[in-house]
């Protein structure tokens, strides 16, 4: 089903309970103009690995390595720690997954090669071609003795029979459905505009995904991404997922085991979530999660990066519609003469939204920020890079439904290495992205201004 992709199903949701929905208080984003100036932050940032935390000694010989002729890393590190109250983890191996069929292919194989333990956390889980796949392989490592545990947002999967849930339950595994829609099936609130948007999958507590990739049949075609070929005919999506290995994996475990508990579901079985770590890399990496009513930590950490930039801040984003903060985030960056460039959708699954992050391109283009719109896919990526040494995947959009109502998961890494390879994945996308002009810009009809004008009014619902 095409149709049923995150905004999309998320928008038809809204509508549906709109007077409910309206009925709530808006919630709003803290002030973070001044963040910088109100953090206390470590003279050097807290490193951790798969025996604990370093001593100050290991810490800052550490550090040093990050220094480069335009960036002081390790102060942006331990801003960003004070700001997030997470420490970095060292140790860790980091690696890039492009679209869906690859990124499938390395879940799968680790799956396949499941012991102990599968939790999966998703937002959308379709009953489709994939779907069905993938969950005939959680069915076959169930009945081969690994306990699976899934949770899925009753939003996400709104579209997805519950027959489809109920073979996997009947074959022992356990199942979530987070914050149901039906309030009869609650044990709480009902806050039907809060969802988990995360995607996390912990494979025997030790390798761990996360990114921008659903279960769906969507996914089952690649994009144009580093393909030599302009003629495929069958485009898939554009998204980008990591792969963790090393004592980074025991945050995403966590993050998945707490957000069950959150529910109040019964208790899982026992099983080795924690096994000792060994380090499996050189990356360093910050786990970050949020939470409709937590502490913005994802915000915050973008918010920062944005203001501390000195050469470049290179963002991809499939939903952009920017609160006023990150929009002066970005565009004081780029009037102080960093090179801003913010690739968009071309084409898009969701036209409202599509509109209303239009309706900011005349703002951004006259404060000096570079608009790409991709043109060979749909685009899904969460992603940024910034002075090729800070680097994000995740989850989380760049808009407030993001922010402030969704549970959502970034991993942040520090380095050159992982922030070049984040660089040359923007640069490919580029080549396949046209340019945003101010004046192309200003030449489009009057009724797309009108379109752009009636999405903004909904910013904060979409």
């Amino acid at each position: 089903m095409n149709c049923n992709f995150c905004l999309g199903r998320s928008v038809r949701f809204i509508s549906a309970i709109g007077f409910a929905l309206l009925a709530t208080a808006c919630a709003s984003l803290p002030e973070v103009r001044y963040l910088k100036s109100s953090l206390a932050a470590p003279a050097n940032p807290t490193v951790t690995n798969a025996q604990g935390n370093l001593g100050p000694k290991k810490s800052h010989s550490l550090t040093r390595r990050w220094r480069n002729s335009h960036v002081d890393v390790a102060a942006l590190a331990a801003l960003e720690e004070a700001a997030t109250g997470s420490p970095l983890i060292a140790g860790n191996k980091v690696t890039l997954l492009y679209d869906g069929p690859q990124t499938m292919a390395a879940m799968m194989a680790a799956i396949s090669a499941a012991k102990d333990h599968i939790n999966l956390e998703t937002y959308i889980f379709d009953q489709d071609e994939l779907g069905m796949k993938f969950s005939d392989l959680l069915i076959e490592r169930q009945r081969a003795g690994v306990q699976v545990n899934v949770i899925y947002d009753s939003v996400g999967t709104i579209g997805t029979p519950q027959a489809f849930f109920d073979k996997m339950s009947d074959a022992g595994i356990r199942l979530l459905a987070f914050n149901p829609v039906n309030p009869l099936k609650l044990i709480g609130p009902w806050v039907p505009n809060n969802r988990d948007h995360r995607k996390i999958l912990v494979v025997d507590g030790a390798v761990a995904f996360t990114g921008g990739v659903n279960i769906s049949d969507t996914y089952s075609t690649s994009s144009l991404f580093r393909s030599k070929s302009r003629r495929n005919s069958d485009i898939g999506w554009r998204d980008t997922h990591i792969k963790v290995e090393g004592p980074a994996v025991a945050a995403f475990q966590w993050l998945f085991l707490s957000n069950w508990a959150s529910q109040n579901s019964p208790e899982l079985a026992d099983s080795n979530f924690f096994p000792p770590l060994k380090e499996a890399g050189d990356k360093l990496v910050r786990v970050l999660a949020s939470e409709p009513g937590g502490d913005h930590e994802i915000y915050k950490a973008y918010i920062l990066a944005i203001q501390e930039s000195k050469k470049t801040v290179h963002i991809t984003s499939a939903y952009f519609v920017p609160d006023a903060q990150i929009l002066r985030a970005l565009t004081d960056a780029a009037q102080r003469g960093v090179e801003v460039k913010i690739i968009l959708p071309g084409v898009t699954d969701s036209g409202l939204v599509f509109r209303a992050a239009q309706s900011f391109y005349s703002e951004m283009l006259a404060s000096g920020i570079r608009i790409f719109q991709l043109q060979i896919a749909v685009l899904h990526a969460k992603t940024a890079v910034i002075d090729n040494v800070w680097a994000t995947v995740g989850s989380t959009n760049i808009d407030t439904r993001s922010f402030l109502h969704n549970s959502e998961i970034n991993v942040v890494v520090f380095g050159e290495e992982f922030g070049n390879a984040m660089e040359n994945a923007f640069l490919e996308d580029l080549r396949d992205s046209v340019e945003i002009t101010a004046e192309s810009w200003a030449q489009r009809p009057v009724s797309d201004q009108i379109k752009e004008w009636a999405a903004r009014s909904l910013e904060y619902w979409l």
